[in-house]
């Protein structure tokens, strides 16, 4: 096969994302590990990001192989790697709205009574919650395994007309019910994510907008902390955002199979993970705190 110059310069755009985002996650998954060890527990975001962690390193990884194996052997369906890639990608959707419902939950200032039973009760649901993703991801996984058994199918029909009928049908059940079921999928999670970060933008645009009645030192610090914290949940808003909307796209178009744009469109996918991995790097003080320490600092070791 022979590449071409862009298509070979948008394969070493997309590798030097995985690289990140496999340098990101294990980073991630192994400060917190050894907080976990060393502490014997960890806070419930931290229990969250390190979560977010191990399914942003599996993710990539099953993104690289099931790529280059695809794009260099069409005509073989990496349907193992496959499966696991999806998985992932549903388990990552769901642990993402949990995280945003949690923050939600814990720092908005609504009284109602659901808000105020939630707030007393998040912390001891948090582990059974991550359970919950777990399980949900398995279950909804199933469409699509038999989704990726019958693409199978008719790669191995591809000897058999255009025009059968077994193909034909085989085709339209893939086309009319396995895709909108995968993207139905996505919805529900990406749903629990947007209500949670605007009820929270609110509180926090509420609670500011108090502040500044109340023109003080405290106040001041207070509302810049507050400030800080509304731009980050909107950059945390525009890539969760725009992840889900490229994904979606992939899901219900075919422009972007085309061969030629591949690769450009699988760099612009893990761009956006790489930046949403950093922003919630940058989101714990314990990896920001690990970030911050010089090599040769003894606590570093």
């Amino acid at each position: 096969m022979v590449l071409n110059q862009l298509t070979v310069f948008f394969i070493i755009i997309y590798v030097l994302e995985s690289v990140t985002i496999i340098a990101q996650s294990s980073f991630m998954v192994a400060v917190l590990g050894r907080e976990w060890v060393q502490v014997k527990r960890l806070s419930s975001v931290e229990m969250i990001l390190t979560s977010l962690g191990i399914c942003h390193f599996c993710l990539q990884w099953a993104s690289v192989l099931y790529n280059f194996g695809s794009y260099f052997n069409p005509n073989y369906v990496f349907w193992n790697i496959a499966i696991i890639w999806e998985f992932t990608n549903i388990l990552t959707f769901w642990i993402t709205s949990l995280l945003a419902a949690f923050y939600c939950v814990k720092i908005s200032s609504f009284t109602h009574p659901i808000f105020l039973w939630l707030r007393w009760r998040i912390l001891r649901l948090l582990p059974w919650l991550l359970l919950g993703t777990l399980m949900i991801s398995f279950v909804t996984i199933i469409p699509s395994a038999i989704r990726i058994h019958i693409l199978m199918q008719l790669v191995t029909m591809g000897h058999l007309p255009r025009n059968s009928t077994l193909v034909g049908r085989l085709n339209m059940f893939e086309q009319y019910f396995f895709r909108p079921q995968t993207l139905y999928m996505l919805l529900i999670p990406f749903i629990l994510f947007l209500a949670s970060t605007v009820l929270l933008m609110a509180s926090l645009i509420q609670h500011r907008e108090q502040m500044q009645r109340h023109n003080s030192g405290h106040c001041n610090s207070s509302l810049r902390a507050h400030s800080a914290a509304l731009r980050s949940l909107a950059t945390f808003f525009i890539l969760f955002t725009s992840y889900f909307l490229i994904i979606s796209i992939h899901l219900i178009s075919e422009v972007f199979d085309k061969r030629s744009w591949y690769w450009l469109w699988e760099a612009i996918i893990y761009a956006i993970v790489s930046i949403h991995s950093t922003s919630l790097i940058l989101s714990s003080p314990t990896l920001k705190k690990i970030l911050k320490m010089k090599p040769w600092d003894p606590e570093a070791a």
